[in-house]
């Protein structure tokens, strides 16, 4: 575990202008795209604080709220999905390289993951939907006593009702849980490979089996350290929000907080995109360094 979160900060301090020039400009890029859109769609909360009492909201104010937080929201995760799979795909090639001691300038990495980002997007698409459904199959049950009982979703549930939604859900989660440490290294596997979107998943399916638990271990504990990355990050941007905007932000998100806090997200994605993509890439090649001794096509898939 050690090792690999080590090897991830290490060949972003060592190759830093490359690491941190590729996920600076996708933090930037996404964060000016979200602001932006928050900015225009979603700066009012005037609407949406009326949904807190629906009582005072007439149908037309609801639905028109409803409209403005789903819309920016749909706009800001599609941004977002776009900058990670660039990201991941342009840093993935750089620690590959990396591991064999072949820096890569941004134009190399652009150019070796440019023509793997359509497949890239599929699977970026593909796993949070297999995720969801294993989660929502699993509450189906609970769901389905729950609006059949006499309170029906909305009212109190009934015991047996209770608890089969709570097993539902707890397996739900280990099922999700399951699927995503699966798939783990399905991205490095489609970008080093060559691999399409199935093939991949079951490169990683090979890859993981037997070593689940650690590497489940190892992926939750960086995406604990990039959570308290963005945490860290926002403290000082949050800080000189409330000095600069005053209470005021809480009712009406101004321009000028949105920038601030934009910031803040901006250098948290910047540190944390590297480790992300670091940790997955170097696990990956863990795996196969491990199972099949780092082989030539590892060697032809890093560029020499």
């Amino acid at each position: 575990m050690g090792e690999i979160l080590d090897g991830a900060v290490t060949t972003t301090r060592r190759y830093w202008r490359t690491v941190l020039g590729i996920s600076a400009t996708v933090a930037l890029g996404t964060q000016v795209a979200g602001t932006t859109v928050t900015g225009l769609w979603f700066r009012d909360l005037t609407g949406l604080n009326k949904l807190s009492d629906p009582g005072t909201a007439d149908l037309h104010e609801v639905l028109d709220a409803l409209g403005k937080s789903l819309g920016s929201l749909t706009v800001a995760s599609l941004v977002g999905l776009v900058g990670s799979i660039v990201a991941s795909a342009m840093l993935t090639i750089v620690v590959s390289r990396a591991v064999l001691g072949r820096p890569a300038s941004v134009g190399d990495a652009w150019r070796d993951a440019r023509p793997r980002l359509l497949a890239l997007t599929g699977l970026f698409l593909l796993l949070p939907l297999l995720i969801t459904a294993a989660f929502a199959v699993g509450l189906a049950p609970g769901l389905a006593v729950a609006a059949a009982s006499d309170g029906g979703l909305s009212g109190d549930l009934e015991g047996g009702g209770a608890g089969l939604l709570f097993l539902g859900g707890l397996a739900g989660m280990v099922a999700a849980a399951w699927l995503w440490v699966r798939y783990s290294l399905a991205a490095p596997a489609l970008m080093l490979e060559k691999q399409g979107v199935i093939t991949a998943m079951r490169r990683s399916a090979k890859l993981v089996r037997g070593a689940g638990w650690r590497i489940f271990g190892i992926q939750v504990l960086a995406a604990f350290i990039v959570f308290m990355i963005g945490s860290m990050a926002q403290i000082p941007t949050s800080f000189i929000d409330g000095i600069v905007t005053g209470e005021s932000a809480m009712d009406h998100l101004t321009w000028t907080s949105l920038i601030i806090n934009g910031i803040g997200s901006a250098i948290g994605s910047a540190v944390a995109l590297p480790i992300t993509a670091g940790v997955t890439a170097l696990l990956y090649m863990d795996q196969r360094i491990r199972r099949e001794s780092l082989d030539i096509e590892l060697a032809q898939a890093a560029g020499m």
